[in-house]
């Protein structure tokens, strides 16, 4: 069965806005790679909001944050709504500033 992922670009702070964040070809090449691997994929949808409501209906299997070195101060954050519960599982470094924590519902 099938595994729903969901990633997002995210500031320091907690934020949200994938236009902050800058150009950086390291994590561009990853996502095209992570991309290759997938059955399919929703990409920019609604952001926060998406994520709410998957995450309500207990729908998303894995989370991935991508953590940039960028300190936003406002904006949307990454849960629109009650954070889950979620247990760390992975974290890696994505080129040399960007490190992604992957989740699980706890």
């Amino acid at each position: 069965m099938a595994k729903l992922v969901f990633g997002v670009n995210q500031s320091l702070d907690g934020y949200v806005d994938h236009m902050a964040f800058g150009l950086n070809p390291t994590p561009f090449r990853h996502f095209i790679e992570e991309a290759q691997g997938q059955a399919g994929s929703v990409y920019e949808v609604a952001g926060p909001n998406l994520a709410q409501s998957l995450t309500e209906l207990g729908l998303i299997d894995e989370y991935r944050i991508y953590l940039h070195p960028v300190v936003l101060g406002h904006g949307k954050p990454y849960f629109a709504g009650p954070r889950p519960p979620l247990r760390l599982v992975a974290n890696d470094r994505i080129g040399e500033d960007v490190i992604r924590l992957t989740y699980v519902p706890a």
